[in-house]
């Protein structure tokens, strides 16, 4: 016999949109008991998120946050991903251990621009900062089946304007996800010399354009040294990119 608050708290967390096996390792009960509290369940609700939801609603013309919103696509085309399979579409996006305060602005993030309620899941290595709702599919069309690097990335003719208001946020969320600040050493004429040096990783050309594009909006200078990777190594655009992306921590 389980204690009614156990059974409540897994309906909430059923309700909210969770699968029957999230909801199980959520309260930590055995699976065929959370499938019997909800195998009888009222139509799954998410409350509050149409009221904000942009998209669907003519009297709401802009996202909760604008900067948020940017911030939060940036992170989202790095390292999100955005299962619309499930019963209720989840947002998930992955945020390393050693950065705490990356997994709480992600967190702030989703909640600023739609989410009511926001789980983190410990997995190897990292949180998933993940939110359910049915209107996310609606403010990141970029999903999509498959890896972002082998589909087309574009932003909607409505993300543009939004992006190329606050181009510093959409780069802080790049950089947040794959991107990293760090010492380059180089020697000449046998001595060394240290400076900072910002290096963006992607794999989708898509993707790395839209860096770019977002960089050349904030004057920052930039090259691509691979490929896949685009180098901020200039002094001052070190210290323009540092005004705003600042450091993990």
């Amino acid at each position: 016999m389980h204690a009614p608050e156990a059974r409540a708290r897994a309906l909430r967390a059923h309700l909210a949109g969770a699968t029957v096996a999230e909801t199980a390792r959520t309260v930590g009960l055995p699976y065929r008991t959370v499938w019997e509290w909800c195998r009888k369940r009222p139509e799954p609700l998410v409350r509050g998120t149409a009221d904000r939801c942009f998209r669907c609603r003519s009297d709401v013309n802009h996202p909760t946050d604008h900067r948020a919103y940017s911030y939060l696509l940036g992170l989202y085309l790095g390292d999100g991903h955005l299962v619309t399979t499930a019963r209720v579409p989840v947002l998930r996006i992955s945020c390393g251990n050693a950065w705490p305060g990356l997994i709480d602005a992600c967190d702030l993030a989703m909640r600023a621009v739609l989410a009511t309620k926001v789980q983190r899941v410990q997995q190897q290595g990292c949180v998933s900062v993940q939110s359910y709702g049915r209107h996310w599919p609606c403010l990141l069309p970029q999903h999509g089946p498959g890896k972002k690097h082998d589909r087309p990335i574009r932003l909607a003719e409505w993300q543009r304007p939004i992006v190329g208001a606050h181009p510093g946020d959409f780069v802080r969320g790049l950089f947040h996800s794959d991107g990293a600040r760090f010492a380059n050493r180089v020697k000449v004429r046998g001595k060394e010399y240290v400076y900072p040096r910002y290096m963006f990783v992607n794999e989708s050309a898509d993707i790395m354009g839209l860096c770019q594009w977002a960089l050349d909006l904030l004057g920052i200078a930039w090259r691509m040294n691979r490929r896949n990777s685009l180098s901020v190594a200039r002094r001052e655009a070190v210290a323009a990119l540092d005004r705003h992306v600042g450091p993990k921590s």
